[in-house]
């Protein structure tokens, strides 16, 4: 487990008027994903199947990653009581599955899995903190912050794995940028989209390409360009280059103009 437990958490501070509804939507997504890392842990324990001491660490990893979705269920419970956590979570894993009988890395190596991971962990680590920054909601500001910490601890969990695996596998700066990337692109899966529509739909037919956009038009609005910045730090230092750079700079304005203009897009045609 983390540092804390939702008994940690002043739940009576819960201020009903400042519940925003979009970001309730998001919230409510966000908190199925969580829930499967479990699923998630599993596969990586059959990934590192003779290394004992990183399945200690993808099973502590996998069950503060259902913590999360606890607090986030709990929270959205409390700012829209009809909301079924349960039955949303029942309807998310039956849509969507994680593919937990690999047994071996779909990135091709244990060291490109671990690459992967960070991945996933500069996107977690970067959306709570700017979650946390956007709400005024004080009792999900709290939580936010705290994942976001979480998040962050655990991408120093897998960039540390990944420099050791790199001691013996030899990851050329091509497959890194080529795996980096791909799995950034992959935050557009169904995962989210599917996520989004269990939480908040459910009932209606589901179609990738409109849920996909519900939940990329509330989440992308609470980005800032600090936010983008340091998650492009954050991958660049796990691609094996400099995080503060000339490159990095050039990248993380890139991809800020490339959020805003998509966020922009996205506003219109909901419009």
């Amino acid at each position: 487990m983390g540092a804390w437990t939702l008994d940690d958490i002043s739940w009576d501070r819960f201020d009903q008027s400042k519940v925003d509804p979009d970001i309730l939507s998001i919230v409510k997504a966000a908190g199925l994903v969580e829930h499967n890392g479990a699923d998630y842990a599993q596969y990586l324990c059959r990934v590192f199947h003779d290394d004992p001491d990183f399945q200690v660490i993808a099973l502590r990893w996998g069950t503060e990653e259902i913590q999360h979705g606890e607090a986030l269920a709990r929270w959205a419970q409390l700012a829209d009581p009809s909301y079924d956590a349960l039955a949303a979570s029942q309807r998310f894993t039956a849509g969507f599955r994680v593919d937990v009988a690999a047994e071996t890395s779909i990135r091709g190596s244990r060291a490109g899995e671990m690459l992967a991971r960070c991945m996933v962990e500069v996107g977690t680590s970067s959306y709570y903190s700017a979650l946390a920054e956007a709400v005024d909601e004080p009792v999900l500001r709290d939580i936010c912050r705290r994942i976001a910490a979480d998040e962050f601890r655990h991408y120093k969990l897998f960039y540390t794995t990944l420099k050791r695996l790199l001691a013996t596998e030899k990851l050329s700066l091509w497959r890194r940028l080529k795996i980096a990337f791909g799995r950034i692109i992959e935050a557009d899966d169904d995962e989210l989209a599917y996520a989004y529509y269990a939480a908040n739909e459910g009932q209606t037919p589901y179609r990738r390409r409109r849920y996909a956009q519900a939940y990329a038009r509330r989440a992308y609005a609470v980005y800032r360009l600090h936010h983008v910045e340091r998650g492009i730090g954050m991958v660049m230092k796990a691609i094996g280059l400099s995080p503060t750079g000339r490159l990095s700079r050039v990248i993380a304005g890139g991809a800020w103009r490339f959020l805003r203009a998509r966020a922009a897009r996205l506003e219109r045609a909901a419009a």
